[in-house]
């Protein structure tokens, strides 16, 4: 064949070849190693142990775009077993990385462990946190950010930059003594403050008339905080991954374990205005103050730091069913937001979890739906794997509250993959309640006070409602979310309120197919850390 004819035909090959590469090649791959270890610092100006990771309290900000795969080396140094849980990353098909007791063995001391895991399809806000004991009174949580790739736009202009705030109430009590008064059977007392960014105090400083998107996160074990600017208005941008409607609030609710993200404009004079956080729905007010600064002032901040809302409950709930989904931008695939009409999905199961408090030989406890959960020394996923019997029980709990004494169990609930099921959580307490699911996110459909009757469906959002993964239940109150069960795993559902967790108000749901494919799931991984009655079984 004559060279001027081959030459186009090679180069158009190449070509094709090349475009097929660059659509097939694996996403990015980010690595880290991170060290646990004890530190002393002083949060509320008393020196006390708290956890570092790389030296860092708060620990380092993960940073990370759309299906970046992470691989993260993890190494304890500390006096107790420890794990990280990856708050609200949906951990696709790979609830072997889930970082909870219920799904990993913990990492010994002088010991390490590697996560394996992909930021699929998300983008948002989002945060981590030690899993194990009661290590997160003593820091070890961080930020996780989950960038767009570049195809995908924004539903608002670029921010000028970015501002994370991990904000949560504190103890100046080591946590071991924490956790010690827990196992005695008594409750937490009041929190001795409220950190932002692990500090009293702080400040942000941003350029005259420029944007910010700020990202609020509540990493605290117990609190609701209301978080407010003084002379500056707050424009909704995203929860916990959904680009939100673009309300602008005064102030913001905001409840354990959630995140929220908004855009703020520097508007304003040249100088320096307060930021308050402050609890909400406590006889005991704690307060946190910091700063944003205009870097063009020259003023301090002045006048009287914005007030928290007088209104307490009625007032919040209203503010929640505010937050409503922006069916018409796109999320972290070129799609639309809204394009899977959930409302017009026929619910599979029915679910009501009703909590609250139990008194099991002689100590304090947290129960669901009458049980009170302990972690087995094996996870439940190896136990699965390996078919493990004795660990777990699948018909220990109800799937409706029903009458008698509160006992403990190793409870999960029973679910097909591709079950599309409606959870009640039904609050019988006059305390606020606040429940994660990990591995997924959830459509938040309805908030309502009293007991939950299917009547009360007449009232649910089945349009624009949310998708997140933490969900606040009010007092004497309930909430309902919509789950599509499309991850096969066994992912852990819990009090968001850590020590009523360690206490037992958690339970598992397994998502099941008995068809074993790699597009359901992963295979165990070839580096898992094998303890109970797991040790010496081969993955």
């Amino acid at each position: 064949m004559d060279n001027k004819v081959l030459a186009p035909l090679v180069c158009g090959f190449l070509a094709v070849l090349s475009s097929v590469f660059v659509v097939r090649a694996e996403d990015p791959y980010l690595y880290y190693t991170w060290t646990v270890t004890y530190g002393t610092r002083s949060p509320l100006g008393v020196p006390q142990q708290v956890i570092l990771i790389n030296g860092q309290f708060p620990g380092p900000s993960l940073e990370v775009v759309t299906n970046n795969n992470i691989i993260l080396n993890l190494i304890n140094k500390l006096d107790q077993p420890f794990l990280l849980t990856w708050n609200g990353i949906k951990q696709r098909k790979n609830s072997w990385q889930d970082g909870v007791l219920g799904t990993n063995c913990p990492i010994p001391p002088n010991s390490n462990y590697t996560y394996k895991f992909q930021a699929k399809d998300q983008i948002g806000t989002f945060t981590y946190f030690p899993s194990t004991l009661f290590h997160k009174a003593a820091g070890g949580f961080g930020a996780l950010n989950i960038y767009k790739r570049a195809p995908i736009p924004l539903p608002y202009p670029s921010p000028d930059g970015d501002f994370t705030l991990l904000i949560g109430d504190w103890y100046k009590t080591n946590h071991k003594v924490l956790q010690g008064s827990l196992d005695s059977g008594k409750s937490l007392p009041f929190p001795d403050g409220i950190l932002i960014n692990g500090q009293a105090k702080t400040s942000f400083t941003g350029d005259q008339g420029k944007t910010y998107r700020f990202r609020v996160s509540n990493v605290g074990l117990s609190t609701s905080f209301n978080f407010r600017i003084q002379g500056h208005v707050m424009k909704l941008v995203e929860v916990e991954g959904s680009h939100t409607i673009q309300n602008t609030y005064d102030s913001l609710d905001v409840h354990v374990g959630q995140s929220v993200a908004f855009l703020v404009t520097l508007n304003q004079a040249p100088k320096d205005y307060y930021i308050v956080a402050s609890t909400r729905f406590s006889r005991n007010v704690l307060t946190a103050t910091s700063f944003l600064h205009y870097s063009n002032s020259h003023t301090a901040a002045s006048g009287t730091p914005p007030p928290a809302p007088r209104y307490g409950y009625h007032w919040s709930m209203l503010q929640a069913r505010t937050y409503r989904w922006n069916l018409t931008a796109n999320a972290a695939r070129p799609n639309p937001q809204g394009s899977y009409h959930y409302g017009k999905v026929p619910v599979t199961k029915t679910i009501v979890l009703a909590n609250s408090p139990a008194w099991i030989n002689g100590k304090q406890r947290y129960a669901v739906n009458r049980v009170s959960y302990v972690n087995p020394d094996t996870p439940l996923k190896l136990a699965d794997h390996f078919n493990i019997q004795g660990i777990f029980s699948e018909s220990a709990i109800q799937i409706q509250p029903s009458d008698g004494p509160a006992f403990v169990a190793t409870p999960v609930i029973p679910t097909s993959l591709h079950d599309f099921i409606e959870v009640v959580f039904q609050n019988t307490e006059s305390t606020m309640q606040s429940w994660h699911l990990d591995g997924y996110d959830f459509w938040v459909v309805g908030y309502g006070s009293g007991p939950w009757t299917q009547a009360k469906r007449s009232t649910y959002n089945l349009v624009d409602a949310l998708t997140r993964h933490t969900a606040q239940v009010y007092p004497k109150s309930w909430t309902a979310i919509l789950v599509s069960l499309d991850n096969q795993g066994m992912w852990n559902l819990r009090s968001a309120i850590w020590e009523r967790q360690y206490l037992g108000q958690q339970v598992y749901v397994k998502v099941w197919t008995s068809v074993h494919s790699l597009a359901n799931e992963y295979n165990i991984p070839s580096n898992v850390l094998l303890c109970g009655k797991a040790v010496g079984r081969h993955p």
